[in-house]
């Protein structure tokens, strides 16, 4: 299996390597185009100075060539008849046309460094051959006509200079070779322990803490996916405590159902215990029909994000179906509703606003106790509608006040419960809010009443 650690350390060496070859060719052609022509031009004017000096020399030619080669210089000396000789580090090849010495012996000057070959990976400046010299005349003091060829010898003029470059692209080879390797582990250790948390969550582990520290791309990523961990320990924990809610409300009214169901088949029971099974078994049932509507909707709401078709109605209508619709529930306590009825026009999802209507007017009626007050009051703003409903029920303690938007919490059970409450009524107001992008408060202290204000704005 080719891991990231691999691929990059392969994917590097293979651009070192490459742009290695790709510059000694770019530099190969530049000495081949550039500098070439320049050397051949400097060794000529060489050739020809050490020409112009042995005229002024009466030493025998072979003593004034021996001399010269301790400055750096190859030789090669032959004459008409084909005599030759060389001085100074040996030629690699002494191989050349008999033209080209009669050439030179003409007085011609043969250009043998401008006009070697170009060879790839080769670039001919330390070729030591005759065909890559610069060819003059000489005359001896003899009087003899001779073919001088002149090369430097690089060997001796770059000697300890070639080995210092090549020790030293040797040892950057090798060490970039080295740093690569670590680096690259340093690079991948984070990814390495992002896939074992991955490999942990997909078992359903969400207690992971990576300890990464960096501030690149790889340390934003690791930050990112604790915080993502963390969600998800959080959304798990949620669904767990939902399940456990949801089999907890479903279980209680089921249990009764089947205990009442039971001693209904009592021959001796009364008929006015018989009705009062029958009627605990009729609420129980509608309870668990409104438990099972309200996750109903509740599931829909989850999966309906963005997917709201908004339009403009008249709100105040609304509120005046819903206060009809619960009369005798408000009359049944002798409680008063107070309602501010202006002219309100808003934008959003008539039906799922209606139900956050139903569900805080219930929960006012439901908590106020008998002779009470709900005041509604509908106002338009500039920018949204505000829509405050509050009480002078019982009131909400501060330490429930954050949890009451949580699903299946009730702040009082056992009045909820006899109630016929289930806990979701305003976690489903809340999600309708949210998905009109708006807001929903509560307000409350024990024994003051509550005060619920939601805020809708208007696109």
């Amino acid at each position: 299996m080719r891991t990231l650690y691999f691929r990059i350390i392969v994917t590097t060496f293979v651009i070192m390597i490459a742009s290695s070859i790709i510059a000694f060719i770019v530099s190969n052609g530049y000495y081949q185009y550039v500098l070439k022509p320049k050397n051949d031009a400097k060794v000529t004017e060489i050739a020809l100075n050490i020409v112009d000096l042995y005229r002024n020399s009466e030493q025998p030619l072979d003593d004034y060539l021996s001399e010269i080669t301790d400055l750096g210089y190859s030789f090669y000396v032959t004459d008409p008849h084909g005599n030759d000789r060389s001085f100074g580090k040996p030629f690699d090849e002494e191989q050349t046309s008999k033209k080209v010495v009669d050439y030179v012996l003409a007085g011609g000057v043969y250009h043998g460094i401008k006009n070697y070959p170009w060879r790839l990976f080769v670039t001919g400046f330390f070729d030591h051959t005759l065909a890559n010299t610069i060819g003059v005349s000489i005359e001896s003091n003899e009087g003899s006509e001779y073919a001088l060829f002149v090369r430097p010898n690089s060997a001796q003029q770059f000697g300890e200079m070639r080995l210092f470059f090549a020790v030293l692209i040797v040892l950057i080879l090798l060490l970039s070779f080295l740093f690569i390797l670590f680096s690259t582990r340093w690079i991948v250790k984070p990814i390495q322990l992002l896939k074992a948390a991955t490999r942990k969550i997909a078992a359903g582990n969400y207690h992971i803490k990576l300890s990464v520290h960096r501030k690149d791309e790889i340390g934003r990523l690791a930050k990112d996916f604790s915080i993502m961990s963390q969600s998800l320990q959080q959304t798990e924990e949620k669904r767990q405590a939902f399940v456990s809610s949801v089999s907890h409300e479903i279980q209680s009214p089921l249990t009764s159902i089947q205990g009442f169901s039971q001693a209904l088949q009592e021959e001796a029971l009364t008929e006015d215990a018989r009705r009062y099974y029958l009627s605990i078994i009729e609420k129980e049932s509608k309870r668990l029909s409104a438990l099972s509507r309200q996750l109903l909707t509740l599931s829909q709401l989850d999966q309906t994000e963005g997917e709201l078709e908004f339009t403009t109605f008249h709100v105040n209508e609304q509120w005046k179906d819903i206060i009809s619709t619960l009369e005798w529930q408000w009359r049944q306590k002798h409680i008063t509703i107070q309602f501010d009825n202006q002219d309100t026009w808003m934008k959003g999802e008539p039906k799922l606003l209606y139900q956050v209507w139903m569900n805080v007017l219930t929960n006012a009626i439901r908590y106020t106790p008998d002779g009470g007050d709900v005041f509604i009051h509908v106002q338009k703003r500039k920018a949204d509608v505000q829509v405050v409903v509050s009480d002078t029920g019982i009131g909400i303690a501060e330490e429930d006040l954050r949890q009451i938007f949580d699903r299946f919490y009730k702040v009082d059970k056992a009045r909820t419960r006899k109630e016929g409450g289930t806990g979701l009524g305003l976690a489903i107001a809340k999600k309708i809010v949210e998905l009109h992008k708006g807001t929903i408060m509560v307000d409350s202290e024990l024994g003051q009443g509550t005060k619920v204000v939601v805020i809708l704005p208007q696109v």
